[in-house]
């Protein structure tokens, strides 16, 4: 029998893709820089809104070449601030109100997250430019819910930035004071059960595995 060279053979593998696959599967890992990405929220009330900001916590994500096709971010419950009461002494009331067993339970919760399962491409670019749509697990006091909401991914060498706006309803995550879903006879107290969240995320990449 003719027997075929290593290097015959590993031409003939060569040509016929048998190796492209992988290297176009090329795992590349972003990590989230905490202090140049931002997240804002916006409460709404009867009266009026509050808004204020939010810092992370770490995080990453992953893109196989050129999908996204993971993330995980952590967020920092402690670092909640506000930013439209000028006043310190309303401000800081707001702030520690947030951070009270009425809303975030910060002491007991110091850090929410948000873990991706699954990232699907848009066909068509939406108005707002969102190229993904991803659902994930957003945990917040200890309790976990599926969430849906488009983001725009851009890659630029080793640099990705992601940002995009959600809207979630806090009494999924327990957070009830003021709802009037719970509460009857709030008048101008009640507060609205949706919050905003506006991110914008800054990652570097680590080397590709």
């Amino acid at each position: 029998m003719k027997q075929i060279s290593l290097l015959t053979l590993v031409a003939i593998l060569l040509s016929s893709g048998v190796f492209a696959k992988d290297s176009e599967n090329t795992e590349t890992v972003f990590k989230v820089e905490t202090n140049q990405s931002k997240v804002i929220w916006t409460g709404k009330k009867v009266t009026g809104e509050h808004t204020g900001t939010l810092l992370l916590d770490g995080g990453e994500v992953k893109l196989n070449g050129d999908e996204v096709v993971s993330a995980e971010i952590k967020l920092d419950m402690n670092s909640i601030s506000n930013s439209d009461l000028t006043d310190p002494k309303w401000n800081k009331k707001l702030v520690d109100h947030l951070k009270s067993e009425d809303f975030f339970s910060v002491d007991t919760y110091p850090q929410a997250s948000f873990e991706t399962t699954g990232f699907s491409k848009n066909d068509i670019v939406s108005v707002n430019d969102a190229d993904y749509t991803v659902t994930g697990n957003l945990t917040i006091k200890g309790i976990t819910h599926e969430v849906s909401f488009p983001v725009k991914v851009a890659v630029d060498g080793n640099r990705l930035a992601a940002n995009g706006t959600a809207t979630f309803d806090r009494t999924k995550w327990n957070i009830k004071y003021g709802s009037g879903s719970f509460f009857s006879g709030l008048g101008d107290k009640m507060i609205y059960d949706e919050f905003e969240i506006e991110f914008d995320l800054v990652a570097s990449a680590e080397d590709a595995k």
